[in-house]
């Protein structure tokens, strides 16, 4: 299926966006966004099909290839907030805050990587380990596009893994821990806040992740106000919530993409022990 929307000849960022979610009949959106329109004013051809979408990385001078399959849903699917996590990173990783100095290979969690080009892009970019996340049903694909582009990753002295991980499921998480503490540097997610019945399951997931100097890194397109801000003032309870970056508006629409930081809110011991 690939082979019949290949826009390989074309290096910027691409990806075509679906506004509305299956079976979603919330109508208080902050803004109404339609998958041709969001690909027009990026200048993209929209299309339901499956295919390869392809990205150029400037700062390495390398090209990603990664498959979407819009036909079997959202995850599938290449999203604004992962377009503009990566042109951050390609542009300034150290806005994102990320622990660049260390000596040894960066260790990375993506949460719901989907198509993974958020996690195959920090691990070029970086020469990062990362580890790329979703459903049971994702993993198939997200392995394929793992395997096209491990040469690109390789390269960079980064590499890629990809395992399940379901949010809200103590299980799994406790598969990214090492002695009790996340065996990693820095989690990293994109348009990872959409359905408000997984709001709760990613935050108990995040408890578990992200401690110390563990942070989180989230790329996010408000899209329902009160469901953004059901998802925030729960997060503010456990996280400092720290806005990194925004990019301004798509032609037509009245927000852009957040990227933001989230590390552990410091306990009432650790206020003594300083």
């Amino acid at each position: 299926m690939e082979n019949e929307d290949n826009d390989c000849g074309n290096t910027g960022l691409l990806f075509l966006f679906d506004g509305g979610g299956e079976g979603d009949t919330e109508r208080n959106r902050d803004d109404e966004v339609h998958a041709d329109d969001e690909a027009a004013a990026l200048g993209c051809e929209a299309s339901g099909e499956d295919g390869e979408r392809c990205c150029h990385l400037s700062s390495v001078q390398s090209t990603l290839v990664v498959r979407q399959l819009r036909s079997q849903g959202l995850s599938f699917q290449l999203w604004p907030a992962a377009a503009s996590l990566v042109s951050l990173l390609d542009r300034r990783p150290s806005a994102l805050l990320l622990p660049l100095a260390n000596p040894s290979p960066i260790r990375i969690l993506e949460l719901g990587s989907g198509t993974g080009l958020v996690g195959i892009a920090a691990a070029a970019i970086l020469g990062a380990c990362v580890t790329l996340t979703d459903l049971p049903h994702v993993l198939p694909n997200l392995r394929f596009n793992a395997d096209a582009n491990s040469h690109a990753v390789a390269a960079r002295g980064g590499a890629l893994d990809v395992r399940q991980l379901r949010w809200g499921e103590d299980e799994d998480a406790s598969d990214f821990l090492l002695d009790g503490k996340p065996a990693f540097d820095a989690v990293l997610a994109s348009d990872v806040v959409y359905y408000e019945h997984l709001i709760d399951p990613l935050l108990r997931t995040l408890r578990a992740l992200v401690k110390g100097e563990i942070s989180f890194v989230m790329a996010h397109l408000r899209r329902w106000k009160k469901r953004d801000a059901v998802f925030f003032r729960k997060a503010r309870k456990v996280f400092d919530v720290l806005l990194l970056h925004t990019d301004p508006p798509l032609h037509g629409k009245r927000v852009g993409v957040a990227i933001y930081r989230f590390s552990e809110k410091p306990t009432i011991k650790d206020n003594i022990a300083k």
